[in-house]
């Protein structure tokens, strides 16, 4: 399912980007982009592959959006680093045990018979 949808998100995306229409690319980014996510989160905390850089920038993506949502764009864009590098450095550190105990899990397992 979720190669269908980062198919058609790509699709939208590309439609919306050559006939000049903003809501299709937005809308095609969105799916596409949900899509890639249950995707490297299956595989990240199954212990298959670690996504742990990509699946912490969502919530610093998240966080820096809100701040600038609802508090406006800073004079200085660094000052967006202060909240944003500790969000992502959390996430990162709790994801990258998450997949270390996730990938032991998985290697100890005995094979299927």
């Amino acid at each position: 399912m979720s190669e269908i949808a980062i198919a058609i998100g790509l699709l939208s995306l590309a439609i919306g980007y050559f006939e000049s229409n903003p809501a299709a690319a937005i809308v095609g980014a969105v799916i596409c982009g949900l899509g890639v996510l249950e995707v490297t989160a299956r595989e990240h905390f199954s212990g298959f592959r670690s996504h742990s850089t990509l699946l912490a920038l969502i919530p610093a993506v998240v966080t820096e959006t809100l701040l600038v949502v609802l508090f406006g764009e800073p004079s200085n864009r660094v000052l967006l680093l202060v909240p944003v590098l500790p969000v992502f450095g959390g996430c990162l550190w709790l994801l990258r045990r998450r997949f270390e105990s996730a990938r032991q899990a998985r290697l100890a397992r005995p094979p299927a018979p």
